[in-house]
Parts: structure tokens; sequence; C-alpha cells
């Protein structure tokens, strides 16, 4: 690995190295949720200032080719990475003591960086989603270390080529924003953030369904870049002010809890910036039935998952795309835009007030029973998902539920809850 300022401790790498199948009390989560936001933040910041050209979509493409999992596992593969992965409870039987040579047979791995071997006898399997996790992990060891530079180095020594030089954003809007938006009213809603190219103001609340001539483009470029952003700053804020709580997945969940589209759109309007956006006839009505619905809903927090409401994603995506905005109008300053957006999402998530993740709550309970969770059947039509579940144990079913909801995301977590309601229930019988 890069020897840089600051590098990661021994207990640190170490505990980017080991999963959950160790059943130690410490594992790689909380490091690999910290990697995996600055992984994307890093290289969506990269692809937009290189790629002024390119659309959202193509954007989305270009990175996913180097976030995905086969990508990172590739990478770690090519700097030897799984040789050094704990993913299996320490059994003195297949380990050899160094110099003892009367064993059969055993393993011997020469470590890179020193002349020392490991010993284990037999063959370990490592999935390739392993292998990627501890390169996040590894991201976020380094992050948390040696801060973003560091990290920076490790991810180009992996493979993964970015920096953090900033670029000016070139762009052609020759319209006056104040005549087609409240800039003034825009600006005290972020936190009186004062806007040097208002344009950009403009150009994070257009919808590419506004067909006024006079705005060349629409909000997606921004919302591409201002998603990454968004979900590293929030998760960084996190894993410093919680860092060291009992759970390793408890960052993984409050990550979840606070960077999602639910979150995003219900802050949107309570901040009543949904007035404020331009589109068309059909979108600004599909942004009032989310409205109408959010009337049905208690404003006290922002976060969670319980949401089984509706949301038109036009609404969260203009949170994202407004911290696009003020991430390029402040030269890529990440600290203005977590000053300019969090008070719009507060109150923050607090381990106080951290809902269940049903999702995961589900799925630990499946297995902890050793029910088998059959693949989900899922249909779309008219834009309305349909999701069932099913449990099986030995062989026979004992839960089927079917949801009907508008997106997957929704389907799964009210088929979920269903199941942990009824499990209730029936313990209370």
């Amino acid at each position: 690995m890069p020897r840089v300022g600051l590098s990661p401790t021994n207990y640190q790498v170490l505990e980017a190295i080991t999963t959950k199948g160790c059943q130690e009390n410490f594992n790689l989560e909380s490091l690999e949720t910290l990697g995996d936001s600055f992984l994307k933040y890093a290289t969506s910041q990269q692809l937009f200032k290189t790629y002024q050209n390119n659309a959202e979509g193509l954007l989305s493409g270009q990175r996913e080719k180097i976030v995905s999992n086969p990508a990172l596992c590739k990478l770690g593969c090519d700097r030897k990475l799984p040789g050094f992965i704990r993913n299996e409870c320490f059994d003195p039987k297949k380990w050899t003591i160094p110099g003892d040579y009367s064993g059969t047979s055993f393993l011997s791995e020469d470590l890179p960086f020193n002349e020392r071997n490991i010993y284990i006898r037999g063959t370990r399997k490592v999935k390739d989603e392993t292998v990627a996790d501890v390169v996040e992990a590894l991201i976020g060891a380094f992050l948390s270390t040696g801060g973003e530079i560091a990290a920076i180095y490790f991810m180009n020594w992996v493979g993964i080529k970015v920096d953090l030089v900033h670029i000016p954003y070139e762009r052609h809007f020759q319209v006056q924003p104040e005549k087609l938006i409240d800039v003034r009213r825009l600006e005290s809603l972020l936190n009186n953030y004062s806007f040097r190219d208002p344009s950009l103001l403009l150009e994070a609340l257009t919808h590419s369904s506004c067909m006024l001539p006079k705005i060349p483009g629409c909000y997606e470029r921004l919302e591409f870049l201002g998603d990454a952003v968004l979900d590293y700053v929030i998760t960084f804020y996190l894993y410093n002010k919680y860092r060291g709580m009992s759970s390793p997945g408890f960052l993984t969940d409050m990550r979840s809890a606070s960077v999602n589209n639910d979150c995003y759109a219900l802050s949107a309007v309570k901040a009543g910036l949904h007035k404020h956006i331009l589109a068309s006839d059909n979108v600004n009505n599909d942004i009032d039935n989310t409205v109408n619905n959010f009337g049905r809903l208690s404003i006290e927090s922002t976060f969670g998952w319980q949401t089984e409401t509706y949301f038109s994603e036009v609404i969260a995506d203009i949170i994202e795309s407004l911290a696009g905005a003020i991430f390029v109008d402040s030269e890529y300053d990440k600290d203005i835009v977590f000053q300019s957006i969090s008070p719009l999402l507060e109150p923050l998530v607090t381990p106080e007030t951290m809902p269940l993740n049903h999702v995961r709550e589900f799925k630990d309970y499946c297995k902890k029973m050793q029910y088998i969770m059959k693949k989900p059947v899922i249909s779309t039509q008219n834009g309305v998902v349909t999701r069932t579940i099913e449990v099986e144990a030995k062989g026979v079913v004992i839960y089927k539920h079917t949801s009907t909801v508008s997106n997957n995301k929704m389907a799964e977590r009210v088929a979920c809850n269903f199941f942990l309601r009824s499990l209730k229930e029936t313990n209370l019988e």
C-alpha cells in the first residue's frame, strides 16, 4: 500500500480487512460506508469537471464503470488484496507455526513489504463483493486518518485516477436569472448563501420539461454532482460525530436514514422550494400531488425509512441540484455546501431518534431463524410497482405478502414492514 503522511494505524487497517464472518466486535462496515461515500464523491467531481459536455446519463454510466463492485474487485485483485482479507473465524487447526515444516501442507504468501510470511493451512474463498468492500474500507481508513489527500493517494495507487484540482465550469447561460426566479428569497432559504453566479441557481431549479427558450440547460448535471457531494458531507459528519458507536453497522443505518429521496423531498416541501421549480404542467401536477401527500404526514422529522407515501422525485432532485450549484459556485467548497443545505434537513438524525431499518431488521431476523428469503417477484404497470416476497422454513412458505406502491424501494420497505408487524401480532397471541 502507498506510504503517505498520516497513513492508517494498524488497527484501522485490521478493521478495514475484517468482515462480519470473523465474528469480532469490530468489522469493516463503518469504514466501508465512509469510503464508499468518498469514492462516489471523488469520482463524480472528477467526471463532472473533466466531461463538461456530457449529460447526466453518460456521467452516471461512466461513474458506474469505476465504482461498481466488479470494477473495484478487479482493482483489489490486481493489488493482491484478497490474501489479506479476514473473512472467517480464527481456527488454530488451520494455522502453522512459523518455522515449523512438520505439517503435511501449508500455504505461504510472501508479504510485499517485508520478509515475513503468513502460514495458513488450506485455502479460502473470498467473494468478489467482499474484495470490493475492502477496497472501499481501505479508502475510508486512509480518509479518516490522513484526510482527503491520503485517500486520493490510495485510490490512485489502487488504480482509480482522480484528483481534487478545481477546474472552472464553463457554461453559456445568457439570461438574467432575476427575471425568472426569486434569487434573494432562494438564497435566504439556503442559509443566506450568496451566489456569485445566480445562473447556477436558475439551472438548479430548471427541470428538463421546461420549454422556456432562454434557458439552455436543466438541473440534471448539477443533480449528479450534488447527490455525491451531499452523500459524502453528511456521511463524513455522522462518522466523526458518532465515531465509536457499538455496532459497526450503525453508521450505515444513520447514513441511509439521512441520505434518501424521501428525506430530501420532505425537506424541500417544508422549505417551500417546490414553488420555485421551473417545469411543465404535467410535472407541476405531479409535484402538487406530492405536496398534498405531504400534508397528511408528520413534519417533526425528515429522516427515516417509514414513509409509505408517494413523492415526486423532482422535488428530491432539487435538493441535490442546489447542493451541486453551491459546490460549483463556491469553487468546490464542501463545507459551504453542508452549511447551506443541512439547515433544510434539520433535525438531523441522532442515535436516539434513528428509526429502525425495517429491511435490515427483516433480513437479520430471517438469517437468525435460518429462514429462506425467496427471490421477490416484481412487476410494473402504469408506473405502479407490485412486489411479492415469500419466506420459507423447512420447505414450507410461512409468510407471503404483496405490496403495490409507486416504486420498488418503497414496495420492499412496505413488504418487510408488514412481515415484522405480523410477526409481532403472532407473538402477542
